[in-house]
């Protein structure tokens, strides 16, 4: 019996690979009307860049405004002229158009302006001491002549030791109701402070035996109105000084 040759068949053996196995993935199925998943970014909006590129210029725009307004010199208001308002002019003083008596024109008055008796007016006469203007007045007496200083009395307003003003007063009636006097019947000089009336026909004697016109009458002031000297030079009354 022949023997038979031994064969050996040779199997392949598989070598070894270290590449891991590749899975298997199913194909997803393909389903109408539903798209499957894709790699791709959804598409923007073409108009997006447009809109945040215009609100980025309006940001420029705005600040740029600002800075422009804070370093541009600041231009004045314009204010509205307040409504005009008229102020009444001031009344005229009176003083102000009254003679003043001084060593180079003692003048006070015309001896026309003195025609009637009682009749009187005001003036100021500077003080040689003290350079004051004191206001003062003369007043014409019956009975005296015209042409003769002594015809006139002519005393300083300013009372004698107090700081009121003497008045001449004309009105009778003032003297019943303000001071309380009924007689003499015809005008005094009075002071309001102490309601002290002077006789401008009477004469008081001060210290010295010195005779001076304006007794009081009533009241308690210390002494007659502070006198003042005239003359009569043409037909001008002149006051020299004061007492």
């Amino acid at each position: 019996m022949l023997a038979l040759p031994s064969c050996q068949y040779n199997h392949p053996v598989a070598m070894a690979d270290n590449t891991p196995p590749t899975r298997f993935r199913p194909d997803m199925p393909i389903i109408p009307g539903v798209n499957g998943p894709s790699s791709k970014l959804p598409r923007r909006n073409p108009l997006l860049p447009l809109v945040i590129g215009f609100l980025v210029l309006g940001v420029l725009l705005l600040l740029g405004s600002r800075w422009l307004s804070h370093n541009k010199p600041s231009e004045l208001a314009r204010v509205e002229p307040p409504p005009q308002i008229e102020v009444p002019a001031p009344a005229p003083d009176p003083s102000a158009s009254l003679p003043h008596a001084t060593e180079a024109n003692p003048a006070i008055a015309e001896i026309s302006d003195l025609a009637k008796p009682w009749s009187s007016a005001d003036f100021f006469i500077r003080n040689r001491l003290s350079g004051e203007n004191i206001p003062a007045t003369i007043v014409r007496l019956p009975g005296g002549s015209a042409t003769s200083p002594y015809g006139y009395w002519a005393f300083s307003r300013k009372a004698p030791y107090g700081p009121c003003q003497l008045e001449y007063i004309t009105d009778l009636e003032k003297l019943k109701t303000e001071y309380g006097f009924r007689a003499p019947n015809h005008p005094l000089v009075g002071n309001p402070c102490s309601h002290t009336l002077y006789d401008p026909l009477k004469t008081a004697s001060l210290l010295g035996n010195i005779w001076i016109r304006g007794a009081i009458v009533q009241g308690s002031d210390i002494r007659p109105p502070f006198g003042v000297e005239l003359q009569i030079q043409g037909k001008q009354i002149l006051a020299i000084r004061s007492e």
